[in-house]
């Protein structure tokens, strides 16, 4: 039996999205989103389900990197996996460990679900002030 699940890691300018079944590796790749990461991520996911023949419906689980790291990135990547999660009501889990791919599919594989991942900025978010 399949169980696809697709990995996202948006902390840079470097986003990773990944698609394995089970722990096994089917596609994996970076791009450069050049701050244009909220306009084009779900459009690369799409791509990847296109080019392996997959539709949103055959996946099993998400696993979203959760920090730390940027802080728009954190909040985008992983706004986008808590609603496909919600959505298409499967499975989610957040790790901010080095190996955070095994360690998320193997929570997975092990029928834990957060329900929602809270990112993991690793320090308290730069925010400017509002002008007056």
């Amino acid at each position: 039996m399949n169980q696809y699940i697709i990995t996202l890691k948006t902390d840079g300018p470097i986003a990773e999205i990944g698609l394995f079944n089970k722990d096994q590796a089917l596609d994996y790749f970076k791009y450069e989103h050049l701050n244009q990461l909220s306009e084009n991520l779900l459009i690369e996911i799409e791509k990847l389900f296109r080019k392996n023949k997959l539709k949103f419906s055959d996946l099993f689980g998400i696993n979203v990197y959760q920090g730390p790291g940027s802080f728009t990135g954190l909040r985008i990547g992983i706004s986008l996996a808590n609603a496909l999660s919600y959505s298409l009501n499967i499975p989610i889990i957040g790790s901010a460990q080095e190996n955070w791919i095994k360690s998320g599919i193997n929570e997975l594989l092990k029928a834990k679900n957060q329900k929602i991942v809270i990112p993991e900025y690793g320090a308290l978010p730069h925010i400017t002030k509002a002008k007056k």
